[in-house]
């Protein structure tokens, strides 16, 4: 095995792990989710968590767990047993469509599930993922699980350039050039869709939230997690 392979199964062991402990993959939800990363010196393939562990949880989840697929999302390597993720074609579907895509996370956060069914636009109501938001996001009005290639195709047409797309009654998956962006990018959203319901819920569907103009004052400015602490 290369060990660039090695490298890029740490990665994204630790990124599984970090969804988990963030608490975007737990409890009922600790097995949904998984987060993928491209080969760099072979970019149609990609390491992904998969399924078909004596313990499928996130949150326990180590390099020698993860599993390599091609870019049609079929199994290259990983433990014996083991396949790749139900929707591992909405990973590749996306990386197909967009090269410059390096990484891919899907999970089923509370928050955001909430306002994908309840049809309510995420506003921007803090700095972290405030321009994330500021658009409306793109949203695939199904609840069902992506499996199929003209499922993966309709989501990843749908998402177009966007760093993220919203699954209606199911979670959300997010785009990026690192499994960093990915990640972080993910983060911000369930923290928008937090804020956004305890908004709605103390001031009503008509609540404040940030313009675009106090929003635009971040454009250009290093993002919040890459600044020194």
């Amino acid at each position: 095995m290369p060990r660039e392979w090695d490298e890029v199964k740490y990665e994204v062991a630790v990124a599984n792990r970090v969804l988990a402990e963030v608490g975007l993959a737990t409890g009922f939800r600790a097995s949904l989710g998984h987060a993928s990363m491209r080969l760099p010196n072979d970019p149609d393939k990609f390491v992904v968590k998969g399924r078909g562990y004596a313990v499928d949880a996130l949150h326990s989840m180590k390099p020698e767990d993860m599993i390599v697929v091609d870019i049609e999302g079929y199994k290259v390597d990983g433990p014996v047993g083991s396949s790749q993720p139900f929707e591992v074609i909405m990973h590749s579907s996306i990386m197909k469509a967009r090269p410059e895509v390096n990484s891919v996370v899907h999970v089923h956060p509370h928050y955001t599930i909430l306002a994908t069914t309840l049809g309510r636009r995420l506003r921007p109501m803090n700095q972290e993922g405030a321009q994330l938001v500021q658009r409306e996001l793109p949203v695939w009005n199904h609840v069902k699980t992506v499996q199929t290639e003209e499922e993966g195709a309709e989501v990843a047409q749908l998402m177009g350039d966007s760093p993220v797309i919203l699954l209606r009654g199911h979670g959300a998956t997010s785009a990026g050039s690192s499994l960093e962006d990915a990640v972080m990018t993910m983060m911000q959203l369930e923290e928008q869709a937090k804020m956004n319901y305890w908004a709605h819920s103390s001031a009503g569907p008509d609540h404040p939230y940030l313009e675009d103009e106090l929003v635009d004052e971040m454009s250009g400015r290093t993002p919040l997690p890459q600044l020194p602490h």
